[in-house]
């Protein structure tokens, strides 16, 4: 259950950060609302779920999956580019996230 409590918080979160642009400096009430609560919701989330997942476990997976997805929103949705040294970068923090979690399974 503490793991899809964190996947639940990673996609808040995610959702959350997506909505930063639409806030226009959290000038716009509705779409930072919308961003607050959902890393409101991201926080609690994390909170609960790691009572029963080491802290740096919980946290590897929380920042690599999150900004993996976050680079793939950013090029699918509003047209950053991609190259292949932000993808070797990319591949580097899955990379991580997987070393940390084989560790933390000990």
């Amino acid at each position: 259950m503490a793991y899809v409590l964190l996947g639940i918080a990673i996609a808040a979160e995610v959702m959350a950060t997506s909505l930063l642009k639409a806030t226009a400096g959290f000038t716009r009430l509705w779409p930072t609302l919308a961003c607050l609560g959902g890393y409101g919701l991201a926080f609690v989330l994390l909170s609960q779920a790691v009572k029963q997942i080491p802290v740096g476990v919980a946290y590897a997976l929380w920042s690599g999956l999150g900004t993996a997805t976050i680079v793939a929103i950013g090029a699918v949705f509003l047209g950053e580019p991609v190259g292949a040294v932000k993808l070797a970068g990319i591949a580097l923090i899955i990379a991580g996230v997987v070393i940390v979690n084989l560790n933390g399974a000990h």
